[in-house]
């Protein structure tokens, strides 16, 4: 019996020395690792100096074109991520924001993701190999999953395996860059979407904790905060929605409405890159206007 026992400390202590091992290794190359996501070119990368930085979900990510920014002669990055929350957002503001950037305007895209202070594994998948930073931890400390993440070696790998897994690990030893830093950050959609609808009978404008965070974080280290929604297809049912956003949070520039045709569309809440095109210009046009920008 004891011979057994004997036997099964064995097999575990060697589990954990490998786990660690491996743990270990995984995160020294991400440590280094600025080519493969955004949320690595924050953390690894070199201080960021913009004019503008753009933070949301896809519906920032797919729809404001950072070359029309460039055009202008205003320094952008579109840092929005599809599935991101924010939370995410204010997280990534965090982020930069401890790394000492320069940031004059944050564009932020507000109107779907008001609605939910859940978040996205794919997403939050992205901040795992960095998870012992103490801004990271604290964001997700409240996690029913933060122990095991936190505490045990290399689960955090295991559990997102297939965002931060081997193929990615190798992919970052080869510095093998991704589409979603480039173009600006910018991610463009090609397709022409058909049948498009979209109900948003279920949304209702909500108290939002992690927008409140973001405005907080600007106020604090004085950058100029625009915030915008964003447009869906003409078949959208419910617009109201939107005026009950702008009640709620009357500081928010409404432009839901300004692109509709469905052949700017990808999907009814997402347009291609010719819809994009043309709204970031009336972005543009309507900020300089008003002088937000």
């Amino acid at each position: 019996m004891q011979k057994f026992v004997k036997h099964i400390l064995k097999i575990v202590l060697l589990l954990i020395l490998s786990a660690s091992l491996l743990d270990f290794i995984y995160t020294k190359v991400y440590a280094t690792s600025k080519e493969r996501n955004k949320v690595q070119a924050i953390i690894n990368g070199n201080t960021g100096n913009f004019d503008v930085v753009i933070l949301g979900s896809s519906r920032a990510n797919n729809h404001l074109v950072t070359s029309e920014f460039t055009k202008d002669r205003i320094k952008a990055f579109n840092y929005g991520m599809s599935g991101s929350s924010l939370e995410e957002s204010a997280l990534l503001l965090q982020l930069m924001l401890e790394k000492k950037w320069s940031i004059k305007n944050v564009l932020l895209e507000v109107d779907l993701n008001v609605n939910s202070e859940s978040y996205s594994d794919g997403t939050r998948a992205l901040f795992m190999p960095y998870f012992r930073n103490s801004i990271i931890s604290n964001y997700y400390h409240t996690s029913e999953n933060f122990n095991p993440l936190y505490y045990i070696p290399f689960y955090r790998y295991v559990a997102y395996e297939t965002k931060i897994g081997v193929r990615e690990v190798f992919f970052s030893i080869l510095k093998r860059k991704s589409n979603s830093l480039q173009n600006g950050g910018f991610y463009p959609l090609t397709n022409v979407g058909k049948n498009m609808t979209y109900d948003l009978s279920k949304y209702k404008p909500k108290a939002n904790k992690n927008y409140k965070k973001i405005k907080d974080l600007c106020l604090m280290h004085k950058i100029n905060l625009i915030v915008i929604t964003t447009p869906m297809c003409k078949s959208t049912l419910n617009r109201n929605y939107f005026k009950e956003l702008k009640k709620m949070y009357p500081e928010i520039h409404n432009f839901e409405d300004v692109v509709t045709d469905d052949k700017y569309f990808s999907s009814c809440g997402h347009m291609n890159v010719t819809g994009a095109t043309i709204f970031t210009n009336q972005i543009l046009a309507s900020l300089k206007n008003s002088k937000k920008l």
